[in-house]
């Protein structure tokens, strides 16, 4: 199981969602709405989630992140912090066999 890492960038009003649920099922979570930066701050959120836990980005186990459907930029932003994620640390994300990317559902 593990600690898992929830990444949410969909919403139009700029909000950034980012979760954290770890080893014994405890979850927390931060918010932050971004009209710019959207990248800048979800890197920040995910840090000072960790941080505030004790934890590193290596105690990750799993990355999970909205596909949508949402806003563009929000959902490439989103998604891409994501695969970078379980790339770099070779964990699946949204369940997925390691290295499938995850592709986002936009607005129609």
């Amino acid at each position: 199981m593990g600690n898992v890492l929830f990444i949410d960038t969909s919403s139009n009003n700029k909000k950034i969602i980012v979760g954290l649920r770890l080893e014994h099922k405890k979850t927390f979570s931060v918010e932050n709405d971004a009209t710019i930066l959207k990248s800048q701050i979800l890197l920040i959120l995910i840090d000072r989630l960790l941080s505030e836990h004790n934890l590193g980005i290596n105690d990750i186990n799993e990355v999970k992140v909205n596909l949508g459907p949402g806003s563009f930029t929000g959902l490439r932003v989103g998604i891409a912090v994501a695969n970078t994620l379980g790339f770099a640390l070779k964990i699946p994300i949204n369940g997925k066999k390691l290295g499938e990317l995850m592709e986002p559902l936009y607005n129609n």
